[in-house]
């Protein structure tokens, strides 16, 4: 069982909100995940990330590999702190 931090999509039609999730590879997108460990809000002026760090450190220092997108994310919000 490969763990991935990626996004599960949550919210209205055009009114995107992201959920970031350590989930099993195979689990769907929007499915079972094993730990909540972030939010992601694209609209309403700024982006919003919430991201619990202590928690995504651990799931990568256990193995989890982060999807393109997240990681992206994590390094832009490291660039503006």
């Amino acid at each position: 069982m490969a763990v991935r931090i990626r996004l599960a999509r949550f919210g209205g039609k055009k009114a995107p909100y992201y959920r970031i999730v350590a989930a099993n590879s195979e689990a769907r997108r929007d499915g079972r995940f094993l730990e909540q460990v972030g939010t992601y809000a694209p609209l309403g002026g700024a982006e919003q990330l919430k991201l619990l760090r202590d928690r995504y450190d651990h799931w990568i220092s256990v193995g989890a590999q982060p999807s393109d997108t997240v990681a992206a994310l994590v390094r832009r919000a490291d660039a503006k702190a």
